[in-house]
């Protein structure tokens, strides 16, 4: 404790170096804080903009055919038939819907608008995409079998069309064809590629099929799947690639005409990415760390050097070699651990700074503030390190001073 009064003294009588040495800690604390908990708050934006995709979700595209030895990217693979045959004989399955796409504008009154998206899907849609209904129903099975012309509509349209009426009930018309409103999303808000979401407007596979489009044949534009939990992500891929081979006569050795896409693994690659940035960008920063180590060194040997007859006359009365080399080591880690912890609170106010300001830029996506407090502690731990392996030289020259010659020392 007397050597530690010693050494908080000694730091004091210099007070405008001491800031200046530890400058280097500090940067270095706050630039390893901020950018590991950006780094994280990106990651952590990705996997919700995953979770907003749906739950435990597996995309299953149409691929090309043969047709006399001849591969034809024209021609659909995919059909109604084939996701009804994946929700009830794939045990990992949870629910699977079927989607055609179509577009065009809706009108209510005197009023048009052009949705982004507008999909003809099954009754499991709003389970797979794990998204709830604000008002009103879904589509029932009677709805899928009869193409009946009901629909329901995203918030956009509901602010659009309606403003400030109910439009439960309503008709609308796309393509010309009378639609009538049945329920109303929940809001989504913007994905993570600035895509408003809530701009929808959903219908019955059969209805897009044979009322917009025309056709009677069964085949699908896509389907979405999803798994029980998601560590049955995998088996539930698994299962539905097999199956869908069996249905489609492919044999051993020869292209499948599917492809079955697994979102997680997108999420893992993307938050891969992030975690890679982030470690990299965290080691370019630690790099100051180093110099600000170096800094401590020089000044705790121009330290040494200023108190030479200090240090005679404390081994002249009695001090160890090892009281001196504690003393100047415990003003190295002082240096360090009071730098580290300025820059961690300079990079907690940095990084929500930063976060703030990428929210106010960007159009909708939500960055959450992540205080990384392992990151923190840390750089921290790392601070204290770099001011035992810098000080440590210092410290011993200090200790091994010639009592009698520092005495001399003017």
């Amino acid at each position: 404790m007397l050597t530690l009064r010693v050494a908080i003294r000694a730091l004091a009588k210099n007070k405008m170096r001491a800031g200046l040495t530890v400058l280097g800690i500090v940067i270095g604390i706050a630039a390893v804080t901020t950018m590991v908990s950006i780094g994280q708050s990106a990651s952590q934006l990705v996997q919700s903009q995953f979770e907003m995709l749906g739950t435990n979700v597996i995309v299953v595209l149409p691929g090309s055919r043969r047709s006399g030895g001849v591969r034809r990217s024209g021609m659909p693979t995919l059909t109604a038939r084939d996701v009804n045959a994946i929700s009830t004989q794939c045990p990992s399955v949870l629910a699977a819907s079927a989607m055609v796409g179509t577009g065009g504008q809706v009108i209510y009154g005197n009023t048009n608008w052009s949705p982004s998206e507008m999909w003809g899907v099954g009754i499991d849609y709003l389970t797979v995409r794990n998204w709830p209904l604000r008002h009103g129903g879904f589509f029932t099975e009677r709805d899928v079998s009869s193409a009946a012309k009901v629909c329901v509509i995203g918030q956009t349209l509901v602010r659009e069309l309606f403003q400030t009426s109910d439009p439960l009930g309503q008709t609308i018309r796309i393509s010309n064809i009378p639609f009538r409103v049945i329920g109303v999303l929940e809001p989504k808000g913007v994905n993570m590629f600035g895509q408003e979401q809530d701009n929808i407007a959903l219908m019955p596979y059969t209805t897009v099929r044979k009322r917009l489009h025309g056709s009677e044949f069964d085949h699908v534009h896509l389907a979405m799947v999803s798994a029980r939990s998601m560590q049955q992500m995998a088996e539930a891929q698994s299962e539905i690639n097999q199956l869908l081979l069996e249905r489609h006569q492919i044999h051993p050795g020869e292209p499948a005409d599917f492809e079955v896409q697994n979102t997680d693994e997108f999420a893992k690659i993307l938050g891969m990415i992030t975690g890679t940035m982030t470690m990299l960008l965290a080691a370019i920063a630690g790099i100051s760390l180093i110099v600000g180590g170096v800094g401590i060194m020089n000044i705790m040997l121009v330290s040494v050097t200023e108190r030479t007859r200090e240090i005679g006359i404390r081994m002249a009365v009695g001090a160890r070699p090892r009281d001196i080399l504690r003393q100047f080591l415990i003003e190295a880690v002082l240096l360090s651990c009071i730098g580290g912890l300025i820059g961690f609170a300079l990079g907690v106010a940095a990084s929500t700074g930063l976060t703030m300001l990428i929210n106010s830029l960007s159009s909708g996506t939500e960055w959450q503030v992540v205080i990384s407090v392992p990151a923190g502690v840390v750089a921290f731990l790392f601070a204290a390190a770099v001011g035992i392996f810098f000080g440590y030289y210092p410290a011993r020259r200090a200790s091994r001073l010639d009592p009698i010659e520092s005495l001399r020392y003017e």
